[in-house]
């Protein structure tokens, strides 16, 4: 989806495709066909963004043969559907039974981890839309911060850099613009917007910014405002920004907010947890951790990193941190001219949620993610902006 903001430019809309995990081409090319094309027709439009997320397997596929690459380009523009970033956080296996740490590896001090980003890079030079020129993609954040020490800080450094001197190169070949950003994430490396500017402004280069997902900026108790202030006046540009809400709870020391908690611990995905105390923040690598008594202070609102509906805030006594993305929303996109042209909803956690709150099947799932990116779309236009055919 797009859409003009008043200073004329134009901003994008897409949902991440990793809510339908798939490791191969043939996965990806199922997925436009059975979900993301649905989608775009519950919208009722012609054109629908879609974020790609391609595992290992897909991307060296489509960089390492030119027919396959056009065939996927082909495919989106048949089903009505068009590519301006990709999500290039998970590696593989972002579908098993259970993810946990294993997202967070390769690292950038892995050179695999470079190489895979420079082929999504090569990759997305070639899908985005004839008249679109700039291009985006997220990262992990360095690393998960317990495999993380001086030297691999370095080797990570340097990584980074040689990444920014390919994009460079990638757009005089291509005449594409692509940009990576790393996404802090709580327990990484970089685990907040703060965290990103050391590493940023030393790389000094405008190839490389960041992607302000907003369920984690929520998670880390950041204020939207002040962290997109602080991040413009180091010249840190945000490449893209992922809408995403975070799962709330205003009373953790109630038993019956304890209760509903317990229900969103599931097996597959890390949910980091955070409180802020007057000693500053406190977390557990998971929500499960949390709940098991007395590690995580119970004085002070929790949020849990679990990327909850858009539209569909959990029911009392838990909510979802909106407001916080709503605020960064209208510092991104509703001054006299946005600080990212790239937004993206990405709620990967639909069949992590209760059972009962799940979908049952596709057109559940498809019913949903419309449903979200209707909301988008509305938070869009009440700043300002024109939706586009």
């Amino acid at each position: 989806m797009r859409f003009r903001h008043p200073d004329g430019s134009t901003v994008h809309l897409a949902y991440c495709t990793n809510v339908h995990p798939a490791e191969t081409l043939d996965g990806v090319l199922a997925q436009l066909r059975d979900h993301c094309e649905p989608v775009r027709r519950r919208l009722g439009r012609d054109r629908l963004g879609i974020g790609l997320w391609l595992a290992r397997d897909a991307a060296h596929a489509l960089v390492t043969d030119p027919s396959a690459l056009r065939g996927l380009r082909t495919g989106l523009d048949r089903r009505g559907l068009e590519v301006v970033t990709l999500n290039g956080f998970p590696y593989e296996g972002f579908g098993a039974d259970e993810v946990k740490y294993r997202v967070y590896r390769p690292d950038w001090a892995d050179p695999e981890r470079l190489t895979h980003t420079t082929a999504l890079a090569r990759v997305l030079a070639g899908l985005l839309p004839d008249d679109v020129t700039e291009g985006s993609v997220s990262t992990l954040p360095i690393a998960w911060r317990t495999a993380h020490d001086t030297r691999r800080a370095e080797t990570a450094h340097t990584a980074l850099r040689t990444l920014a001197d390919r994009l460079d190169a990638l757009e005089e070949l291509t005449g594409r613009s692509i940009r990576v950003g790393l996404e802090p994430e709580p327990g990484c490396v970089v685990e907040t917007t703060a965290d990103a500017l050391a590493p940023l402004t030393a790389l000094a280069h405008d190839r490389i910014g960041i992607c302000v997902d907003t369920c984690h900026l929520a998670t880390s108790f950041e204020d939207p405002h002040t962290a997109l202030d602080a991040l413009a006046r180091a010249g840190v540009p945000v490449v893209k920004s992922q809408l995403s809400a975070a799962l709330h709870a205003e009373h953790p020391h109630l038993p019956e907010v304890i209760e509903a908690l317990a229900a969103f611990d599931e097996p597959r995905f890390l949910h980091q947890t955070r409180t802020r105390t007057p000693a500053g923040l406190h977390g557990t690598d998971d929500l499960e951790e949390a709940l098991a008594g007395d590690t995580l202070p119970d004085a002070a609102p929790w949020r849990a990193h679990f990327h909850v509906p858009l539209h569909a805030a959990p029911a009392p006594p838990l909510t979802s941190t909106l407001p916080v993305l709503k605020a960064a929303l209208t510092r991104l996109v509703g001054g006299p001219h946005p600080l990212t042209r790239h937004l993206e909803v990405e709620t990967y956690t639909w069949q992590a949620l209760p059972p009962e709150l799940r979908p049952r099947g596709r057109t559940q799932l498809a019913d949903g993610i419309a449903a979200e990116l209707a909301l988008a779309r509305d938070l869009l236009t009440d700043l300002g902006l024109k939706e586009l055919p």
